[in-house]
């Protein structure tokens, strides 16, 4: 082996350690960061169950999974407000405003984080695809609650 070729292969060595060690050190790329696990400027996060007046069994099933999910997953959060959840029937009048907000035209689950940048709002359109599958649809929607209330917008 030349020392050319030795010279390669040690440089091509030091470039390996060199990026593990700012692949598993860059503060850019913590844990914290990219996931919002660290200290989270989000204040509140809304999960609302819209639905009609008179819900198919569809729409009930999967606001009582939503309903059932943060019961079992988020006690405290919901004791807190810093957690909301609710049925809201986006034909009553009286949610007039709340259904404005959401920009709400149907059955739907909306999320409301708000947070030091203000209010973002999205429709999570999966739930609907896990309704008869309970454990699958609860265990979806604790991830995603749990990264909303960590500030994390991610799917």
């Amino acid at each position: 082996m030349t020392s050319f070729m030795k010279k390669q292969g040690f440089l091509l060595k030091m470039c390996i350690i060199a990026a593990i060690i700012l692949i598993t050190s860059c503060s850019f790329c913590s844990a914290e960061e990219t996931t919002g696990a660290g200290s989270s400027s989000v204040e509140k996060v809304e999960v609302y169950h819209f639905h009609p007046t008179n819900g198919c069994y569809t729409c009930t099933t999967m606001g009582k999974n939503a309903e059932d999910t943060v019961n079992t997953y988020f006690p405290k959060e919901m004791e807190s407000k810093r957690l909301i959840f609710d049925h809201i029937n986006y034909q009553d009048p009286k949610n007039a405003e709340l259904v404005q907000k959401y920009e709400v035209s149907g059955s739907s689950l909306m999320i409301g984080v708000y947070d030091a940048d203000g209010f973002h709002k999205e429709e999570n359109i999966k739930v609907w695809y896990l309704t008869g599958k309970k454990d699958e649809s609860m265990t979806y929607l604790k991830k995603i609650i749990e990264k909303r209330l960590a500030g994390d917008f991610s799917e």
